[in-house]
């Protein structure tokens, strides 16, 4: 009796699991549908469904103008489209934020949250800055604020094309006489809030020696080797960025003797 016992509560132990694992294989059919979220429209389609409301606007989508450097020193670009149209740019995020972690030791993140106290509660707000670079010489960064991420990051990635600068490129290091574009042209120093930082030209091979969020900048302008130096709170990433451009724009200011 003993025997016959242990092997239905056996049998039984069986069809249990059998069961649990049906249920788990089988999909959950439940009245809420999740949501799913857009894809981000390509470039193309920002084209093609893009109506020009400037003159230049409209020149450059008929196809009239398609240099971007008489553009840029004739008008005043207010349509990111048009940089789209005449550019490949490439984006990326920096890490202004921080997430929440014990003992205040959240990871770095790409937004930066912030709240105002109002009598109806908390009113949260994100700020992005974005970078954006076609990797051969021009670049430019953005920030954007809103009450959630998405929008933020699009006014940020907006504001970045229509700030984009001309960078001048090339080999200034005494180590190397290559005469190719991997580099800057000498010495030059840029400031904003507290930090300062210096970019001195680098021979074929060093690398981007700058700090990580520095490298995603110089990446997109299309350096390869240089050397930096910081002073300051280098902490606040987006005045950091802010220094290295005010540094890479005084590159086009040089005067080299041919």
């Amino acid at each position: 009796m003993v025997k016959e016992e242990k092997t239905d509560s056996a049998e039984k132990k069986k069809e249990i699991n059998n069961g649990a694992e049906e249920a788990a294989e089988a999909p959950r059919e439940t009245g809420v549908k999740r949501r799913e979220r857009p894809a981000a429209p390509t470039r193309e389609e920002v084209i093609s469904k893009w109506n020009p409301k400037t003159k230049i606007g409209k020149l450059v989508k008929s196809g009239e103008v398609r240099d971007i450097d008489y553009i840029s020193e004739k008008y005043k670009i207010l349509e990111p489209e048009i940089i789209d149209t005449l550019l490949d740019l490439k984006s990326d995020l920096l890490l202004v934020g921080q997430a929440k972690g014990k003992f205040g030791g959240g990871k770095r993140t790409w937004r930066k949250q912030t709240q105002k106290k109002t009598a109806e509660g908390n009113v949260p707000t994100f700020s992005i800055m974005a970078i954006v670079g076609d990797e051969n010489g021009r670049v430019g960064i953005g920030k954007g604020r809103a009450k959630e991420t998405v929008p933020a990051k699009e006014k940020a990635v907006r504001n970045a094309k229509l700030g984009l600068t001309k960078i001048t490129r090339g080999c200034g290091s005494f180590d190397c006489s290559c005469g190719l574009p991997h580099s800057i042209p000498a010495r030059v120093e840029g400031k904003c809030g507290s930090i300062r930082i210096i970019l001195m030209p680098a021979p074929q091979g060093t690398g981007l020696v700058a700090g990580d969020e520095l490298k995603k900048l110089l990446r997109l302008t299309g350096i390869k080797d240089i050397y930096s130096k910081t002073f300051g709170k280098t902490k606040t990433t987006m005045n950091l960025a802010k220094a290295c451009l005010d540094a890479l724009k005084k590159t086009s200011k040089i005067q080299m003797q041919e």
